[in-house]
């Protein structure tokens, strides 16, 4: 009966998400995070292991009060939503779920779940915004809600209501909160600032880590580091991979700062922290970040110098393969055992082929999320209830593998959307380099899922969707082709925005005044 009611949730938390990002109406909204909600508590209830249920729930009904008080706080300072995210995107905590392990963002469920209070006040209060994530509004929901239908088929439940409720339900509801934001300028400087301050300490960590062969958290990484010819470090982080990524993110962003700012300052500045960021990132040893990093320098470099950038970086690419093949252990495992790609990533290309083979032998709606790993045990016969070596490495296939062809198709058009809304608004003013950024981001993660399957599992993605449609919001103007701002009118914005909040304030004191005036009797 819990199972059967864990379909039905995931079933209703996907669609009342689908409903929430594309309705039309106020009503159709709220029904639509109620749907959320009651979706996710299903999937929760089913998750919850037996033997603890009293005190998680008790956690439940504390964190649920701290959410309301966080729900106050946004409401106040809306901009502290983006703040505290990125703040806790590296707090991911590794916890067992029942009887399956997962790497979970705790501390920032409790920042979702606050954005969906707030949410729900603002629509009940009458807020008629909608569809803000723009061009990528249909194709997100469509995929949400196939992801989430395909839970009456999947193999393994608990795997997929692990996916749908700590990973596309939340920050789904994510974006939607992130697209709200009204256009601050001084806050996007902020978070430039955030996300490089702490790249910088995370490297700083990383590199300690190598220095005193000292690893954190993760024993499978120093039972690896025993075997291997290199030590790799993951700084704060479960995964070196993961801890890789951030830094490609954040290395990402300050180079958009280096190459379209004028200010010597923030030049100085921003290569300096691209030097010290990267030389943490180079003792992850990550393959996939290093591959993500390139992809975004490419097309960085093409938005900043056109055909010129083109040239530079088929030069660049000429040069990392010719220095690769001189490598006497890349061409080892490229040419010199038969086993080629495979060997030389790691078995990742069996995964791909066999992934491809689950993926053919259910087109029409795949294995169901979450069940990749058992599908893939079964067709190559791996025994053991929870095999790692099925465990995917490849986004692309895994969604061909659960959700078949629809689904592939889905998130085709949904990567096609997300690129548009971001590059699509490309322009030397800062909302245009904003959304550059995110586009470097998101097109950097989605070469990282290529080799490490966590496209949909990183809030980055998401948070890319959502500040990209709050700058894509703000139109081009005659000044468009302006540098971003220079340290000497910082204080000449803040005063100015300062002001403005402050009418703003003022003009809704008049309005509930002048409302109030309305409902009073008249007196003959």
């Amino acid at each position: 009966m819990t199972a059967e009611l864990a379909r039905a949730g995931g079933v209703l938390g996907a669609a009342g998400l689908a409903v929430l990002i594309v309705a039309p109406g106020r009503l159709q909204r709220l029904a639509g995070l109620a749907a959320w909600a009651l979706g996710a508590l299903l999937l929760a209830v089913y998750l919850l292991p037996k033997g603890h249920r009293p005190l998680l729930v008790a956690a439940a009904v504390v964190g649920l009060a701290l959410a309301a008080g966080g729900a106050a706080l946004f409401r106040r300072w809306p901009w502290l939503l983006p703040f505290v995210t990125l703040a806790c995107v590296p707090a991911r905590f590794h916890l067992t779920v029942g009887s399956t392990e997962a790497n979970l963002l705790v501390p920032l469920y409790g920042v979702v779940a606050a954005a969906a209070f707030l949410l729900a006040w603002e629509l009940w209060r009458g807020d008629t915004r909608r569809r803000e994530l723009a061009i990528v509004t249909w194709p997100l929901a469509a995929f949400v809600a196939w992801v989430g239908l395909s839970v009456l088929w999947t193999g393994d439940l608990r795997q997929g209501a692990i996916d749908l409720l700590f990973f596309y339900l939340p920050f789904g509801l994510l974006a939607v909160s992130l697209a709200r934001l009204e256009w601050r300028r001084l806050w996007a400087l902020g978070l430039l600032v955030e996300v490089a301050a702490l790249a910088l300490v995370f490297a700083a960590i990383g590199i300690y880590q190598y220095e005193t062969r000292e690893i954190f958290w993760n024993p499978k990484v120093e039972i690896g580091n025993a075997y291997a010819p290199f030590y790799r470090v993951n700084s704060v982080f479960w995964d070196p991979s993961i801890y890789g990524r951030f830094l490609v993110v954040a290395i990402l962003v300050c180079l958009v700062a280096v190459l379209f700012g004028r200010d010597r300052r923030l030049l100085i500045g921003g290569t300096a922290a691209i030097a010290a960021i990267w030389a943490g990132l180079f003792f992850s040893y990550s393959q996939s970040s290093f591959a993500a990093l390139v992809t975004g320098v490419v097309i960085a470099s093409i938005f900043a110098w056109g055909r010129r950038g083109v040239v530079i970086a088929v030069v660049a690419a000429v040069v990392v393969a010719v220095g690769a093949l001189a490598v006497p252990n890349v061409r080892h495992d490229l040419f010199g055992n038969g086993r080629g790609l495979n060997s030389s990533t790691g078995g990742r290309g069996k995964l791909v082929r066999k992934g491809l083979e689950i993926a053919v032998h259910h087109p029409a709606a795949g294995v169901g999320i979450g069940d990749f790993k058992h599908a893939y045990a079964q067709l190559t016969h791996l025994k053991g209830r929870e095999p790692k070596a099925a465990a995917s490495h490849n986004t692309p296939v895994t969604v061909a593998a659960e959700t078949g062809v629809p689904g592939l198709l889905l998130y085709g058009g949904l990567l096609v959307s997300g690129l548009l809304l971001m590059f699509r608004r490309f322009a030397r003013d800062l909302p245009g380099l904003t959304a550059l950024a995110c586009g470097l981001v998101f097109a950097s993660i989605g070469v990282h899922s290529l080799f490490y399957n966590a496209f949909f599992e990183d809030p980055t993605i998401w948070a890319a969707l959502g500040l990209a449609a709050v700058a894509a919001r703000v139109p081009r103007s005659a000044g468009s082709r302006d540098e971003p701002p220079q340290p000497a009118q910082l204080d000449r914005e803040v005063e100015a925005e300062r002001q403005q909040d402050q009418r703003v304030d003022g003009a809704q004191q008049d309005g509930a005044g002048q409302r109030n005036v309305e409902r009073l009797p008249e007196h003959r």
